[in-house]
C-alpha cells in the first residue's frame, strides 16, 4: 500500500475508479437479478453505491490531505461533477459511433479516457481543494 501511495494522484485516482467499476458491477447484479430492477432503474441503483465507494476512496487515498471537514458538501460535490464526467463519457461514445462511426467498444475506451481526465480535472479542481469552505 505504501507504494501505492508514492503514485502520481492521477494514477491513484485511476485505482480507485478501477475498483469502483467492480463496485458498480456488482450492485447492477444485484438489481438485475436478485431484485429483478428494471436495466434503467438498475443502473441508477448501482450508480449510488458506486460513486459513494470512489468518492469515499479518493477523499481517502488520492486526495487524503485535501480531504473537507464537510464530507457531506463534498459527497455531493463529488456525485455532481462526476455526474458531468458521465455526461462528457457518453457525448464521446455517441460522437465516435454516430459520426465517426468507430467501433462500439474503442469508441467506449474512448469516452471512458475522457470521462476519467474530465472527472479527475472536475475533483482536483472542485471537490477535493485545499479549502473546501464554500
Amino acid at each position: 500500500m505504501a507504494r501505492l501511495t508514492r503514485l502520481p494522484a492521477f494514477f491513484r485516482f485511476a485505482l480507485v475508479g478501477a475498483a469502483g467499476f467492480v463496485v458498480n458491477e456488482a450492485a447492477l447484479w444485484l438489481a438485475l437479478h436478485p431484485l429483478h430492477l428494471g436495466k434503467d432503474v438498475a443502473w441508477f441503483f448501482a450508480f449510488v453505491p458506486s460513486v459513494t465507494f470512489t468518492w469515499w476512496g479518493n477523499r481517502t487515498f488520492t486526495f487524503a490531505e485535501r480531504a473537507s471537514d464537510k464530507p457531506l458538501r463534498e459527497w455531493a460535490r463529488f456525485v455532481a461533477t462526476n455526474s458531468l464526467g458521465a455526461l462528457a463519457n457518453l457525448a464521446t461514445y455517441e460522437i465516435l459511433i454516430r459520426v465517426a462511426a468507430l467501433n462500439a467498444q474503442l469508441a467506449l475506451a474512448a469516452g471512458v479516457l475522457v470521462g476519467l481526465a474530465f472527472n479527475y480535472t472536475l475533483s482536483k479542481a472542485f471537490v477535493f481543494r485545499k479549502s473546501l469552505s464554500s
